[in-house]
């Protein structure tokens, strides 16, 4: 079965240009485009698409609408994933996207539509309930921090980076020790650990477990 797909994009040529895509693969079926947030809405309540394919800025506002919409959807459609397009590379944006959970949301840079594999890698990705993340954006948050990024994970135990792995695939503490054969205590007790080493002991739960993951992501080949 195609993966049945919502389109939100409020410039014409970029819509017609990612529509002309979605349609010239047979794996993915267009059900609906759409240009601003309270059509998008409508249409995922109409067509209960498996993906939404959004910008990040549309009417009414122009600011966020990509993101409020992920953040609506996770109440409404829980089952529908969305992936948020921008042209900004700013982490703020990514962070707030996963702010509640990962699972089912990935954020791309506008300049990856050209690349239809790219693409559709993330819309299953994404219909599969995982997430993806713009390596630039990764690449942005960590040169941020760089001087400080390696002696940080450097810190972390074998078991502590076992636990960071198993995080940055989704999964929650409960998910996490029973792959590890751990108790849940002992994931939590770990997870402060690791939030503490790495400088994260203030953020809030949801952000931190976002930006370990992304930390974690940043390091491997």
């Amino acid at each position: 079965m195609p993966i049945r797909l919502v389109l939100a994009e409020d410039s014409y040529i970029v819509r017609e240009g990612v529509r002309l895509l979605i349609e010239s693969e047979p794996e993915l079926e267009l059900v609906a485009v759409c240009e601003d947030l309270d059509s998008l809405m409508a249409a995922v309540e109409e067509h209960h698409p498996d993906v939404v394919l959004t910008d990040i800025r549309m009417p009414p506002s122009g600011t966020d609408e990509g993101i409020r919409a992920a953040q609506q959807l996770r109440e409404t459609s829980p089952a529908t994933g969305v992936v948020v397009l921008s042209q900004y590379a700013d982490p703020t944006y990514a962070l707030a996207l996963f702010e509640e959970g990962s699972q089912r949301r990935a954020y791309l840079l506008k300049e990856r539509v050209g690349d239809l594999e790219q693409l559709l890698a993330a819309v299953r990705e994404v219909a599969g309930g995982g997430s993806v993340i713009d390596p630039k954006v990764v690449e942005t948050l960590v040169s941020a921090r760089a001087s400080s990024k390696n002696a940080r994970l450097d810190q972390l135990t074998p078991r502590e980076r076992e636990v960071l792995a198993e995080m940055a695939q989704g999964k929650n503490n409960a998910a996490i020790a029973a792959a590890l054969f751990l108790t849940e205590r002992a994931v939590e007790k770990h997870t402060n650990s690791i939030f503490g080493k790495l400088g994260l002991s203030e953020e809030r739960n949801t952000n931190r477990r976002v930006r370990a993951v992304l930390l974690y992501l940043a390091e491997q080949p």
